[in-house]
C-alpha cells in the first residue's frame, strides 16, 4: 500500500498547488450573519488582496454593521441584497427616508443601471390645501413633511391642477424600482421598498451557472475568468487512485476464485473420485418434481352452464351480483355462464374455464370442487435408478 498512498499524496498535492499563484479571495461580510460579499464586490479596509474586487464595486461597513454602497453622485446607501446570478443589487436609505434620496438620486460615475424605472411626482402642499377625495393616488411622505406643509407623491405626472389647489409640484423623477413594484406596486410602497439596480460588467453569470469562482485571470489585466468549478464526481486523480487501489486487488481475487473453481471441477471429473457407487445414481439425478395445476377438461365441462335471458335474471339460489367476479364485466343477455356446483358461484363460462385450467379452487370462496381431478406436470423425467430398484413382486 505504500505505492498507493504515495500516488494519492502526489495527486492531491498537485491539485492544491495548481492555483498557488492566484490570490485567496474568500467571502466576507460586515458581521457573522451579514450580507455575503464576494467578487466583483469587496469590502474596504480588509486583509483581502487588492485583486479580489472589480473597480467601482467597493463596499464598506458603518457603525451599525450595515453593508454600505457609495454612489459617487448620490452618497451612501444600505445594501439589502446582492443577487450574483442575475447581477442585481437592492439598496435603501441608511436613515429610512428613501424618498428624500430619490429626489437627488444619480447613478453617474457608477457601474450600476436601473432594472425597472417608474416616474414619481413629488408635490408640496400647504397645510390649508384641500384635496378632492378622488385623488387617492396621492400618498403623503411623513419623513419629508413638516407641520406647515405636507409632501405627497404620485406614481405618475398629474395632468393639470384640478383638485390640487394649494400644492406645488416639486419634481418628477425616474425611480429604479423592483419588478414587483413596477408591475403591481402602489405609490405608498415607494417609502418602504428598496431600489433595484443591475450591472453588466464584469459579467460573471457564466461562472455563477457553473457554481464556479469568478475573478481576474491574471494580476495585470481586467479579463475575467472562472476557477474552482465543482466536478460532477471525484477528481480524475482520485478516480485513478480508486481504480488502482480497488481494481488490482479485485482482479487478483477474481483470478484466485477462477483457479479454485477450475481445480474443483477437475477433481470432480476424475474417474477415481471418492463417491459411493451405490449412492452415486441417487446423488446424480434429483427426484422428479411434481407441480399441481388446475382441473382437467372433462371435470370443467361437467360443471353446469346456462344462457342468460333478456331479463338478465340470475338464479335465486346464487349469491352473486350482476357482474362476473373474474373480469368484473356485467352480464349481458345471451351470454353463457358456468357455475361451480358446490358453492353455486356463477362466472362467464370463458372466464371460469381459463381460471380452472390454472387453479383448482373457486375464485370467490377458494373451495376445491369435490371429485375434481388435478392436472400435474413433471419437471424432469424418471430417475435412471428406477430401473435398478428391486421389484415389489416376487
Amino acid at each position: 500500500m505504500g505505492t498507493l498512498e504515495a500516488f494519492f499524496f502526489l495527486s492531491f498535492y498537485s491539485l492544491s498547488t495548481a492555483n498557488a499563484g492566484q490570490p485567496t479571495c474568500s467571502t466576507t461580510s460586515c458581521h457573522k450573519t451579514g450580507l455575503p460579499v464576494r467578487f466583483p464586490f469587496h469590502l474596504k479596509k480588509t486583509s483581502r488582496p487588492d485583486r479580489c474586487g472589480y473597480p467601482g464595486f467597493a463596499l464598506s461597513c458603518n457603525d451599525r454593521s450595515q453593508t454600505v454602497l457609495t454612489l459617487p453622485a448620490s452618497g451612501d446607501f444600505a445594501v439589502k441584497r446582492i443577487h450574483y446570478a442575475s447581477q442585481t443589487i437592492r439598496i435603501a436609505d441608511t436613515d429610512s427616508c428613501l424618498p428624500a434620496r430619490i429626489l437627488r438620486l444619480s447613478l453617474s460615475g457608477s457601474p450600476f443601471k436601473p432594472v425597472y424605472t417608474m416616474n414619481y411626482t413629488f408635490l408640496n402642499c400647504s397645510s390649508g390645501a384641500v384635496l378632492n377625495s378622488w385623488l387617492s393616488w396621492l400618498v403623503p411622505v411623513p419623513c419629508l413633511s413638516r407641520p406647515n406643509h405636507t409632501v405627497l407623491v404620485a406614481p405618475y405626472k398629474p395632468v393639470g391642477n384640478s383638485g390640487l389647489e394649494g400644492c406645488r409640484r416639486v419634481a418628477t423623477v425616474p425611480v429604479p424600482v423592483q419588478r414587483a413594484v413596477y408591475e403591481y406596486g402602489r405609490p405608498s410602497e415607494i417609502a418602504s421598498a428598496d431600489l433595484q439596480l443591475r450591472w453588466d460588467e464584469p459579467d460573471c453569470r457564466a461562472c455563477e451557472e457553473k457554481r464556479a469562482i469568478c475573478g481576474f485571470k491574471s494580476n495585470s489585466s481586467l479579463e475575467i475568468g472562472c476557477s474552482g468549478a465543482p466536478h460532477s464526481g471525484l477528481p480524475r486523480s482520485a478516480k485513478y487512485g480508486i481504480i488502482i487501489g480497488v481494481g488490482i486487488p479485485g482482479l487478483v481475487c477474481l483470478i484466485g476464485l477462477a483457479c479454485y473453481s477450475c481445480s474443483k471441477l477437475r477433481a470432480f471429473g476424475r474417474p477415481n473420485h471418492h463417491l459411493d457407487p451405490e449412492l452415486s445414481p441417487a446423488l446424480a439425478t434429483p427426484p422428479p418434481a411434481t407441480v399441481a395445476r388446475g382441473l382437467d377438461g372433462p371435470t370443467i365441462d361437467s360443471f353446469p352452464k346456462m344462457v342468460l335471458g333478456d331479463s338478465r335474471r340470475m338464479p335465486e339460489r346464487t349469491s352473486d351480483g350482476g357482474a362476473c367476479p373474474i373480469c368484473l364485466s356485467e352480464y349481458q343477455p345471451k351470454e353463457t355462464l358456468r357455475t361451480i356446483p358446490e358453492c353455486n358461484h356463477y362466472f362467464h363460462a370463458n372466464c371460469i374455464d381459463e381460471w380452472l385450467k390454472m387453479n383448482a379452487t373457486c375464485p370467490l370462496c377458494r373451495n376445491t370442487p369435490e371429485g375434481s381431478s388435478r392436472v400435474t406436470s413433471c419437471s424432469s423425467s424418471a430417475s435412471p435408478s428406477s430401473s435398478l430398484s428391486p421389484s415389489s413382486s416376487p
